[in-house]
């Protein structure tokens, strides 16, 4: 998907790394590599789409409500997605226990377990099904599903790096918006963004620079893609 279709959302890419794009430690911690002020302003961009996109690996190791917390309370919560192909999200996961707070779809693979995903359903979360692909699920299939079934217009996906690789390589990313902090976690830290196996140059994803301002001690550019 090279060319932006009417037939998936407009999708923003969120990525918070250190200096040296790295978004966790070799261990895993990760919160907080940005300061407050950063965090708010992602918090403000959540409220601004219509759904919000993680993938598995994110969803077990970080726990992450992806709820909009604001001092003063969004008129609606984004949709919450969560690339899932095998269905391992933890029914006492937090974004299981905030069903009541905002929506969850888990986007799993047709050939999943479908007990599992009649249990994650009876709890309260909504399981949809796509074709799975070399790499995860199909991701043609699950923006045309997000747009058409779910109605999400504009999507802001938040992570991790190989659901990031994955959409970049796809050529789906319309926008980054990228909060840099003045720490450095070395070659060791996990990667902002995998492997894109590009075979050369000029086979990159290439995006202009549309802002830069600083959030605190941290530092967010905006990039849109160059068709």
């Amino acid at each position: 998907m090279n060319a932006r279709s009417t037939s998936r959302p407009h999708v923003t890419l969120k990525i918070a790394t250190s200096l040296d794009g790295r978004i966790a430690t070799a261990s895993g911690e990760s919160r907080w590599i940005t300061g407050e002020e950063a965090r708010t302003a992602v918090h403000r961009l959540r409220a601004e789409h219509d759904g919000v996109l993680i993938g598995a690996e994110t969803a077990v190791v970080d726990d992450p409500e992806l709820t909009v917390r604001l001092e003063t309370a969004p008129v609606r919560q984004p949709l919450r997605i969560v690339l899932d192909s095998r269905l391992r999200v933890s029914p006492s996961s937090r974004l299981m226990k905030t069903l009541a707070i905002a929506p969850l779809l888990i986007v799993a693979a047709r050939d999943a377990d479908r007990t599992l995903a009649a249990q994650l359903e009876s709890a309260g979360a909504r399981v949809d099904f796509a074709p799975r692909g070399l790499d995860g699920l199909e991701l043609d299939d699950v923006l045309a599903l997000l747009k058409d079934t779910h109605a999400v217009d504009r999507l802001l996906i938040e992570g991790g790096g190989r659901v990031a690789a994955s959409c970049l390589a796809a050529g789906c990313i319309d926008r980054i918006e990228w909060f840099r902090a003045p720490i450095l976690l070395g070659a060791e830290g996990r990667a902002g963004i995998g492997p894109l196996a590009l075979k050369s140059l000029a086979d990159a994803p290439r995006f202009a620079r549309v802002a830069v301002r600083e959030v605190g001690p941290d530092l967010w550019e905006s990039y849109e893609r160059i068709s």
